[in-house]
C-alpha cells in the first residue's frame, strides 16, 4: 500500500509479523512454564518421599529387632507386619503418601532369603507411593545386637 503525504501507520504485513512474533514468544513461554510446574512438582514428591523413607528407617532401627522366636511378639505376624503396624501408627505421610515396608530375615553370609528362621540380620525394604505410583524404593538391613 502507498502511503499519501503524512499518513504514518502500520501496514498489515507489519500487522502480521509482529503477531507471529509475540505469538512465538507467548508460546515458548508457556512451554518453559509448564516444564518449570512439573519439574517442581517431581523434585518435591521425591523431597518428601526421601524425608518419609528416612524417618521410617530411623524409626525402624530404634525399634526392637523382631524375631519370630521371641515370645514378646504375636504368633503368626511377620516381622513385614511388625514393622508395617509400628510405621503406620508412628510415621503419619501426607495426603496422598503410602508407605510399605516389609523385613525379611536372609543368611549373613550369603545374603540371601531364609526359608525360615533368623540369623539375626534382616533386609528391610521401605517403598514409599505417591497417588499409586512408586516414587522411592529404598534398602537398608537390622542387625539383632
Amino acid at each position: 500500500m502507498k502511503r499519501l503525504g503524512n499518513q504514518k501507520g502500520l501496514t498489515l504485513v507489519e500487522v502480521l509479523i509482529a503477531l507471529t512474533v509475540f505469538a512465538a514468544i507467548a508460546v515458548s513461554l508457556f512451554i518453559a512454564l509448564n516444564v518449570s510446574h512439573k519439574t517442581t512438582h517431581s523434585v518435591s514428591e521425591n523431597t518428601t518421599a526421601e524425608s518419609l523413607t528416612r524417618a521410617t528407617l530411623e524409626y525402624i532401627k530404634s525399634c526392637d529387632y523382631y524375631d519370630e522366636s521371641c515370645p514378646d511378639y504375636d504368633e503368626g505376624v511377620s516381622p513385614t507386619q511388625y514393622y508395617q503396624g509400628l510405621v503406620n501408627v508412628n510415621i503419619i505421610p501426607p495426603t496422598g503418601y503410602t508407605i510399605y515396608v516389609s523385613a525379611v530375615p536372609i543368611d549373613p553370609d550369603t545374603y540371601q532369603p531364609l526359608p525360615s528362621g533368623d540369623l539375626g540380620l534382616q533386609k528391610v525394604t521401605v517403598e514409599i507411593y505417591y497417588d499409586g505410583d512408586l516414587v522411592l524404593t529404598t534398602v537398608s538391613y537390622k542387625v539383632n545386637r
